[in-house]
């Protein structure tokens, strides 16, 4: 098993070298075919772009938190947390993009990402979380065993990431205690 470290990433320095792993990390699981709003072809500067134009500022507002596993210095998996919800809801926050390198998968980073995205949440009050998964995709049986529960399922969500043939969602959810 590799050896990895999880932090918060974004809240200081957003350096480019940062910037072009988190796009690597993005571009490698898109490429494998992960549903993670991408649609192929998808290039590295879109990969880059995602971070530095859509979630950098999210984190800057306040509004999203993201974490991430480094092999050493290389960034090698993410998650986010979104902690933007409306003033009767500011007990629960969603997660997004839980993504792991496809030269790094199978080392327990996808669930150590998700066990610190529930201790981030904790430490921000939430007691609700959500996401949500392309329905039979690999990760769901992760979260599953991970106490989240499928709220239900959505037919023809959205698009897949290298045809147009419309994929369902499940939509999850997980209490913490």
């Amino acid at each position: 098993m590799r050896t990895f470290s999880i932090s918060e990433w974004g809240r200081g320095e957003a350096s480019e070298a940062d910037l072009e792993m988190l796009g690597e990390v993005l571009h490698s699981c898109v490429e494998a075919g992960a549903s993670v709003s991408f649609v192929m072809p998808f290039s590295m500067e879109e990969a880059r772009a995602f971070w530095r134009d859509s979630v950098l500022p999210e984190i800057l507002g306040g509004r999203r938190r993201v974490l991430v596993a480094r092999s050493g210095e290389k960034i090698v998996g993410t998650v986010q947390v979104v902690l933007a919800t409306p003033p009767n809801q500011r007990h629960r926050a969603e997660i997004l993009k839980l993504l792991v390198h496809a030269e790094a998968r199978r080392g327990g980073i996808g669930r150590a990402l998700m066990a610190a995205a529930e201790e981030l949440a904790r430490a921000e009050g939430r007691t609700l979380l959500t996401l949500d998964t392309r329905t039979g995709d690999k990760a769901e049986p992760l979260y599953r065993s991970m106490g989240y529960v499928v709220a239900g399922v959505i037919p023809r969500y959205a698009r897949g990431p290298g045809t147009a043939e419309l994929e369902a969602t499940s939509i999850l959810y997980k209490e913490l205690m």
